[in-house]
């Protein structure tokens, strides 16, 4: 059992047809992802825009600062200058936030310098930038800002519609006077921060969005998957259940489908937004400051190396874990399902040993697991506070020498941080992927499986089968060149009740299975009414030919639900079905009748009850052929008596086949089969069977005598 666990693949890398039959789900949800892509596109702008906005703020309204250039020095030393500090002055001084007074004019500094460092320098050696920085602002005659200046004439330099003071100065002023002075600023300031705030709404709505379309479309996806693999499951052949564990079948609808939701609602979508904010992050930085964005962009190699390096090792640390997962729950549903066996045979010592030693693997392995991603995350860390160093080094350097703005700077290290965010996040989710890659193959390998019966079957049957049955030949393996029928021949009159028996292995079940085409035979052919079986449709082969299990299997449900099965029937024909096999009596004495709920396998009934459901069943569905198997084998007497007389009425109009041990319960029958290593070795009534004291006399000694045959 923990051999076939062990096998499992649990991860594996990218695989671009698997992803591609994965979205190949999405296409009826192509709003849905329209409406995702959206979102996630509205959300990364507005989240790379909260720092481009505090980098304004601060350059433009906590930090502004202007230059005072001397338009009668420019005219003067403008020819002697070389033509880029021509160019950058003349972009200064025809800016639109430039004021003119007189002929001097106060050029704006900020991200957008008009006027780099060291033009600005040599522009001051020259004289035509005056020593200090400025603060310039634009009045109204009479307002708060006007009266400022009324009362300190002399610290002002007063155009028409503007004025400056310089920065040292205007720090000397009262505080009232100084925001009457930066209203402009101070409005600004309560601007930016109700746009940030909206932007912040905005981001919140838009990333709920994203997370409930994400979701639905999981969802969706998952519903869709797993109807498919339903409908696969069970279309399938009995020889392609036969050879899958119902667990595993069980986990391909279950735990493999719910990687792939995985994979969307974290993986995909958290890649392409993790993606899409590192290149905007990156797009940013180059707009913000190319120079510095270059810095940034040079500390990126080394994360690269060791995110490669994390994603192979973690990897791995995840394979073994979920290995060593798989075999701890092996062991676990082995040694529970036979614990009484592990009781009686005084191995609770041994199973404990056995447990704790796969136990401490996979505490290793969670160990290890937990190593990789407790050793990547501080790396990454570091790595970004080491880039945020680095930026501060040179951004520092830059603004020292008049190059970039303290706000710029300030962007930066915000958005360095922004960028590492999603390096860590991509890391550690590539093992996500990788389970959803394994998922996926699996899912889409059972689908791709093709073992169905054949059903092209086009013969249509003319009125009431008559229920004529005829094995001419009919060879029969599970497994090649281990025969179970080997050329067996009989024919069965309709309304006649022909038993089989036989020892165990001569292919009674056997019988069941490829008469109702649950297995095809290897040869011969089998007749219904004289048309061969393949030609005849399944639902309708399947619907004229009924067995009565050995194992009753009733669903979860009602006992009323259990007898119609599908069928739209009132309640009285299910009544009439079940007084018709003595079942009704039981029934009504439920709790609630006809209507109470079943317990998973009917365990809420005894076996013996269960058996007289199924016989209501067979009654209800009305087939022309009834196959009774070890109908009657673990009932008590006082039900077999009750089931003698429901199959009675089972049988009557039906050709029958009844398959029993018990030789009591088809001493009457209208002939008896004799099995022997699948072929047909006797047959006859009761009484000419045993009068030729062959195979048969012996099986009723051996059942009635204690007599060896």
């Amino acid at each position: 059992m923990s051999d076939y666990f062990e096998t499992e693949e649990v991860v594996k890398g990218y695989d671009r047809h698997i992803v591609a039959r994965i979205l190949a789900y999405v296409k009826p949800y192509r709003f849905l992802v329209f409406c995702t892509f959206l979102a996630l596109g509205f959300s990364t702008l507005g989240e790379l825009a909260i720092p481009v906005i505090q980098q304004r703020v601060i350059d433009e309204a906590i930090l502004a600062r202007f230059l005072l250039v001397r338009g009668d020095v420019w005219t003067q030393v403008k020819l002697t200058l070389p033509q880029g500090t021509i160019d950058a002055v003349e972009r200064g001084l025809a800016h639109p936030q430039s004021i003119w007074i007189g002929e001097q004019c106060l050029v704006p500094v900020g991200k957008d310098r008009n006027i780099a460092g060291h033009d600005e320098a040599q522009l001051r050696e020259k004289g035509v930038v005056a020593e200090g920085e400025w603060y310039a602002f634009s009045y109204i005659p009479g307002d708060a800002a006007y009266k400022v200046m009324a009362a300190h004439e002399g610290l002002f330099l007063i155009g028409a519609q503007g004025g400056a003071i310089q920065t040292q100065v205007l720090a000397s002023l009262e505080t009232a006077e100084i925001a009457a002075l930066r209203r402009q600023d101070i409005r600004y300031i309560i601007y930016a921060a109700l746009v940030l705030l909206g932007i912040l709404a905005v981001v919140l709505v838009f990333t709920f969005i994203q997370t409930w379309t994400t979701t639905l479309i999981g969802q969706q996806v998952m519903k869709d998957l797993r109807l498919a693999l339903f409908q696969k499951t069970a279309s399938q052949s009995t020889a392609f259940l036969s050879r899958h564990p119902v667990g595993r079948l069980v986990t391909r609808l279950t735990g493999d489908v719910e990687t792939i939701n995985e994979f969307f609602t974290s993986v995909l979508v958290a890649f392409l937004k993790d993606l899409c904010s590192m290149l905007g992050v990156l797009g940013t930085l180059f707009f913000l400051s190319p120079k510095l964005a270059l810095v940034v962009l040079a500390t990126l190699p080394p994360v690269m190396v060791l995110t490669a390096m994390s994603r192979l090792r973690a990897r791995d640390a995840f394979r073994r874990q979920r290995t060593a997962s798989s075999r701890v729950n092996a062991y676990l549903s082995e040694r529970l399902a036979g614990v009484q066996v592990v009781q009686l045979f005084r191995g609770e010592a041994k199973s404990a040993r056995e447990f704790g030693d796969r136990n401490h693997e996979l505490l290793q392995a969670n160990l290890g697991e937990m190593y990789v991603f407790a050793t990547f995350r501080p790396l990454v860390e570091w790595f970004s506070i080491l880039t945020v160093a680095v930026v501060i080094a040179v951004g520092s350097n830059l603004a020292l020498h008049l190059s970039l703005s303290l706000g710029v700077l300030i962007a930066f290290i915000n958005l360095v941080g922004m960028f590492y965010a999603p390096v860590m996040d991509i890391a550690e989710k590539y093992t996500l992927l990788q389970s959803a890659m394994a998922g996926g193959e699996r899912v889409f390998k059972l689908l791709d499986t093709e073992e169905r019966i054949p059903n092209e079957g086009k013969q249509r049957i003319e009125g009431m089968i008559r229920g004529r049955l005829s094995f001419e030949e009919v060879h029969f393996a599970y497994k090649p060149g281990e025969d179970v029928l080997r050329g067996l021949s009989f024919t069965v009159q309709p309304g006649e009740m022909a038993a089989i028996v036989g020892y165990t292995g001569a292919g009674k079940t056997t019988i069941i299975n490829v008469l109702t085409r649950l297995w095809d035979i290897d040869s011969g052919c089998i007749r219904l009414d004289g048309i061969p079986l393949p030609e005849i449709p399944l639902e309708v082969l399947r619907a004229s030919v009924l067995p009565v299990l050995q194992e009753v299997f009733l669903f979860s449900g009602t006992v009323a639900e259990n007898i119609s099965l599908g069928l739209p029937l009132s309640e009285a024909l299910i009544v009439d079905a079940a007084k018709a096999v003595h079942a009704h009596d039981f029934i009504s004495r439920l709790p609630q009748g006809y209507h109470t709920l079943l317990s998973e396998g009917a365990t809420n009934i005894s076996s013996g009850q269960r058996q007289l459901i199924s016989f209501a069943r067979v009654i209800a569905h009305n087939p022309a052929i009834v196959i009774l198997d070890e109908a009657t084998s673990s009932v008590d007497t006082e039900t077999e008596g009750l089931i003698q007389l429901g199959m009675q009425r089972v049988l009557a109009g039906r050709t029958a086949v009844v398959i029993a041990h018990r030789l009591s319960t088809i001493r009457h029958a209208d002939r008896i089969l004799v099995l022997s290593g699948g072929r047909l070795a006797e047959e006859g009534k009761h009484e000419d069977l045993i009068a030729r004291c062959g195979l048969y006399a012996g099986l009723y000694r051996l059942q009635y005598q204690g007599m060896v045959p």
